[in-house]
């Protein structure tokens, strides 16, 4: 995982190069509890 500055609000969770949380396309911060589902099924489906 990386952390990278950015502006404008935007909060992007980028795994393998692939994007599973936008708060851009969303409009709001995730629960973690959300992002770690989202991690784990896109760790599954390799």
């Amino acid at each position: 995982m990386e952390l990278t500055p950015s502006s404008g609000g935007a909060f992007e969770v980028i795994v393998n190069g692939e994007k599973i949380y936008s708060k851009l396309d969303t409009g709001v911060f995730p629960e973690i509890d959300e992002i770690i589902k989202q991690i784990n099924s896109s760790q599954s489906m390799r």
